[in-house]
């Protein structure tokens, strides 16, 4: 039975805006319907909505000739959020509309060895100049989303012992930020947002692995349609499990031979300069333009940490029967070798039944998937029903 029983508590508007949000309900009859409430409760909870940007209201030609039908839509202009998405020797950060679409964009240049006080320091200077590119202001800003390399303590807003961001273990982040944004922040791992924006991508797809290569690796999991942080906000960090035939290079971690230390742009440009002229080849734009021009040594490095690669995602695809494995990262430019390696070690080791229908592409979001993931992180809080709620100022009433 479709509605709310008479013992129900009425809707309120946060519950009414979700209705629209996801397209249940589009006109007032339908939302009476829906909930159960009255014309005039109805009424009162959608007014609360159009007054606060959430929604707006456009009256169509009736189909019958008679009185226009007025339809309820998500206002995607309805305020904007910011994104801050910090990588080990850049970040991008970025002003975005309510549905995650970015409006505005930049790279703060600076690698996160400077400090967490200095790049937020300088992100917000950045964010302060994107929201006058996108035509914005501060009082339309509802929330913040903020993403770091390696495990997050999501409750407190904070790196827990990172070996690529020394410097920025347990400090708070957040108060780095509402300094001067004084909304909602949402902090997580960087990977945890690029499957929340590459699930967002994939529609049809609700269990999906997302890796990143770029200078260290890590992988986020959605699972069921929902995202998999685990128990302690550790889930994904595939690249600090060792690979049974490295050299013995010690790695941050306390580990030897790390699929991290081993198989990561960062890994690929100290392998790739030995033996060449200083300074041919420094960064992962390197290696990817070295592999796009055929360079025989780049090509086979890339397609061995591809293999690496592969055998520890071999053990995932086992265990979590993804459909989609999605990479991205720096090192998606040189994609070719890089997934060569991958499948062949994928489907030397898991099991047929896993693979048969697997899909192992690049992501969709070229570059974007960063920031707006981290959109969508802050965007599930606060346009939760609650959050909106609070945002009307009270919630309605127990008429109805």
């Amino acid at each position: 039975m479709r509605g709310r029983t008479p013992t129900s508590a009425p809707a309120t508007a946060g519950e009414i805006f979700r209705l629209v949000r996801d397209g249940t309900a589009a006109t007032r009859t339908e939302i009476g319907r829906e909930t159960g409430l009255s014309r005039t409760a109805v009424a009162a909870r959608v007014d609360r909505l159009l007054a606060d940007g959430l929604v707006t209201e456009v009256v169509g030609a009736a189909a019958t000739g008679g009185r226009p039908a007025a339809r309820l839509e998500f206002n995607a202009s309805g305020g904007t959020v910011l994104a801050l998405s910090v990588g080990v020797s850049r970040s991008k950060a970025a002003v975005c509309n309510l549905t995650g679409a970015v409006l505005a964009e930049a790279v703060v240049d600076l690698p996160a060895s400077v400090g967490p006080h200095r790049l937020l320091g300088d992100a917000v200077s950045t964010l302060e100049k994107l929201l006058l590119d996108a035509g914005a202001d501060d009082a339309g800003i509802r929330g913040l989303g903020l993403s770091v390399p390696g495990t997050v303590d999501d409750r407190n807003g904070w790196s827990v012992g990172v070996p690529s961001l020394p410097g920025w273990e347990r400090i708070a982040l957040p108060p780095l930020l509402t300094e001067r944004f004084a909304v909602p922040v949402r902090v997580d791992n960087d990977v945890n947002v690029m499957a929340l924006a590459e699930h967002a991508a994939h529609p049809d797809v609700d269990d999906l692995l997302m890796v990143k290569i770029g200078s260290g690796v890590g992988a986020g999991l959605v699972s069921g349609g929902f995202l998999q942080r685990g128990a302690w906000g550790a889930a994904g960090e595939i690249g600090h499990i060792p690979v049974h035939d490295g050299p013995g290079i010690g790695c941050g971690c306390g580990n030897i031979d790390c699929l991290e230390v081993l198989a990561s742009g960062r890994a690929l440009v100290r392998d790739l300069s030995a033996g060449r002229p200083e300074g041919e080849v420094t960064s992962i734009a390197d290696v990817v333009a070295l592999v796009k021009q055929g360079d025989p040594d780049a090509v086979r490095l890339v397609r061995i940490a591809g293999r690496r690669l592969g055998e520890v995602l071999a053990a995932a695809v086992n265990l979590v029967n993804p459909a989609l494995v999605a990479i991205g990262g720096d090192l998606v430019g040189a994609f070719d070798p890089l997934v060569a390696g991958v499948r062949e070690a994928i489907y030397r080791r898991s099991m047929a039944t896993a693979t048969q229908n697997l899909r192992i592409e690049p992501g969709l979001l070229s570059g974007r998937s960063g920031v707006i993931g981290c959109a969508i992180l802050v965007l599930d809080e606060v346009l939760s029903a609650t959050a909106v709620d609070r945002a009307v100022s009270a919630p309605a009433g127990r008429a109805g």
